[in-house]
């Protein structure tokens, strides 16, 4: 992706001339998300819808520099946020603009590494980096952020973990930034841990089931070990709900339910007939 980089150096550079000696200053710090660049209003507007956010979101937006996703999400929608910013002077520039605008209290803006960022908090992750740094903090993203979280992207992805939706759009202004009229936005929602395995229990049926998950971000594959014309298939998790079906012969027990921790449960339809089953993670 050099030449994007190349393209988003010469833009800053231009954009950093007509802003005066302070904004200059930044071009001396360095940016491994990739140089500051704004992001188009229209873009914030549909990151920020296209994650549902509302006033009981706490976003936070990683590479936050003049503070513009944290701010509009706590003026439009009322939420709380933090933006995280390698460069002074643009959390200067955000917090000093989050004041004006009577957002202070609920938009804040600090210094710091992205990667010492505590993310536990966020409901909402924003996120505008080059697709290098997108890679090395989704590990980060996938671990720290609680089930059901939601991260939003401009642009660039993590690659190999497909996102749950996407939206493009046009954006005249961008042609000027990379050549391109136009903005793609990505959505992940953080699934439930569900590696390990797990001791399954059916109301009204003896016999327990041993099943064993794997999960590689968005995929999810299970098996019964040591079980005979059994099989499990159709692994989903989105947020903490789980569904997924145990084949007995051509029977089809469907399961549905919520994952809390080392706990989930939820309903079976045994070939018609509804029952409650709960789950175990062994230790």
């Amino acid at each position: 992706m050099v030449f994007f980089r190349d393209i988003f150096a010469v833009v800053f550079a231009l954009f950093a001339l007509t802003q005066g000696p302070a904004f200059a200053q930044t071009k001396e710090i360095e940016r491994t998300g990739g140089p500051y660049v704004p992001t188009p209003q229209i873009v914030v507007d549909q990151m920020l819808r296209f994650a549902n956010v509302k006033d009981s979101d706490f976003v936070m937006d990683l590479g936050s520099g003049d503070g513009v996703l944290v701010r509009t999400a706590a003026t439009q929608m009322k939420a709380s946020g933090l933006g995280i910013e390698i460069d002074p002077d643009l959390v200067k520039r955000a917090n000093d603009l989050a004041q004006k605008q009577g957002v202070a209290a609920r938009a804040n803006f600090q210094v710091m590494d992205v990667f010492k960022a505590d993310l536990s908090k966020a409901s909402v992750v924003t996120l505008y980096l080059l697709p290098g740094m997108m890679m090395n903090l989704r590990k980060k993203i996938y671990d720290e952020l609680r089930p059901g979280a939601r991260v939003v992207s401009h642009d660039y992805h993590f690659g190999d973990w497909e996102a749950d939706d996407r939206i493009t759009f046009d954006v005249p202004e961008k042609e000027f930034i990379n050549g391109v009229p136009s903005a793609t936005v990505y959505l992940w929602t953080i699934p439930a841990k569900i590696g390990g395995t797990w001791n399954i229990k059916v109301d009204g049926v003896a016999q327990p089931t041993t099943a064993e998950f794997s999960q590689n971000f968005h995929v999810t594959n299970g098996t019964l070990p040591n079980a005979r014309g059994v099989g499990i298939s159709d692994v989903s998790v989105k947020g903490e709900a789980i569904t997924f079906s145990i084949w007995r012969g051509s029977v089809r027990h469907h399961y549905r339910g919520q994952v809390k921790g080392n706990v989930m449960g939820g309903m079976v339809n045994l070939d018609g007939r509804e029952a409650k089953w709960q789950a175990e993670r062994a230790k």
